[in-house]
């Protein structure tokens, strides 16, 4: 395991740009908003942090190396991806892509680097190798990956004397399809741990927003979710009478069912209280039998949440 932390945070709505918070989340979000939910996250021992050169296209980066900078390198773990859609921007070169990223946040080496898409296993995995070796990327992720394509990427690796270390997926009581296509049991019995990106649907399962009170309008999120809100009444509901039980909000059983699957909760901080909240969710343990009714009451809204960008894991 690269980290005893629970639970991982997200840096996608952080800053502007394309791809980033304003567009997606209809968030404003910069250095001086973002400082105090970094140090709240590393002083409560979160130091775990994801995120991507298409997030704002290298500004989501730009921030997180800002901060990474004030603390030691050691006690700061780095995950950032390489994208194939845009790696024509690096020369079609995962290593340039590695290596801008690294400069952008000021970092000598990445704790963690991905695979974002599985456009070409083949073509993109072998080329990871050189960073290992290097020692200028010390784990290996895959991400969106189905589980054909995970092992795959695997074997490729292991012929090199390495392997995966972790899988990121969308995962979360609405999209449970890694876990339907034994993604989850792979990941179990090779010691990969697997990361469940959108947990939350971009706060649709937050309990927050409803047909009264949705998603900001003009944002990708407000224009996904807005129109089966009133579809997730009764899970988001059910999910906020569990959480009585606990002392915890919906956001947080939504959290801490993943932690209870398995997983390892990928959540999206822009405010202090997103730090605080992932970290009492990580200690709750659901019983069986609540996670057996979340996910009855999941399955009776018959939504699929699967991304454009997402194929299926099935």
């Amino acid at each position: 395991m690269m980290n005893e932390s629970k639970i991982a945070l997200g840096t996608w709505a952080w800053g502007a740009g394309a791809f980033g918070g304003d567009s997606v989340f209809g968030n404003k979000t910069d250095e001086s908003t973002l400082r105090p939910v970094f140090e709240t996250a590393m002083k409560a021992g979160l130091n775990l942090w994801d995120t991507a050169t298409v997030y704002g296209m290298g500004e989501s980066e730009r921030i997180l190396g800002t901060f990474v900078k004030e603390h030691r390198r050691e006690d700061v773990l780095v995950s950032t991806k390489f994208t194939p859609q845009i790696a024509e921007m690096y020369e079609n070169s995962v290593t340039k892509m590695a290596e801008a990223s690294m400069e952008r946040m000021g970092l000598n080496y990445i704790d963690i680097y991905w695979i974002h898409n599985p456009m070409d296993v083949e073509r993109w995995t072998p080329e990871l190798i050189p960073l290992l070796k290097s020692g200028k990327v010390k784990r290996i992720g895959v991400s969106n990956h189905n589980l054909d394509e995970i092992r795959r990427a695997n074997e490729i690796l292991t012929k090199e004397g390495f392997h995966i270390s972790a899988v990121q997926n969308h995962y979360s009581l609405l999209y449970r399809s890694s876990e339907k296509a034994g993604i989850l049991d792979y990941c179990k019995q090779n010691d990969i741990e697997f990361w469940a990106y959108m947990v939350l649907e971009q706060g649709a399962l937050s309990g927050k927003y409803n047909k009264e009170n949705p998603l900001p309008a003009e944002s990708d999120r407000g224009k996904r979710y807005n129109s089966v809100l009133d579809k997730l009444e009764a899970l988001t509901n059910g999910m906020k009478t569990i959480g009585e039980k606990y002392g915890i909000s919906c956001s947080q059983v939504g959290v801490a069912w993943a932690v209870a699957k398995g997983a390892l909760p990928l959540i999206g901080a822009t405010k202090i209280h997103h730090v605080h909240e992932a970290v009492d969710a990580a200690k709750i343990k659901l019983s069986q039998e609540d996670v057996e009714q979340l996910e009855l009451l999941a399955n009776a809204t018959g939504i699929d949440t699967r991304g454009e960008w997402e194929h299926t894991m099935e």
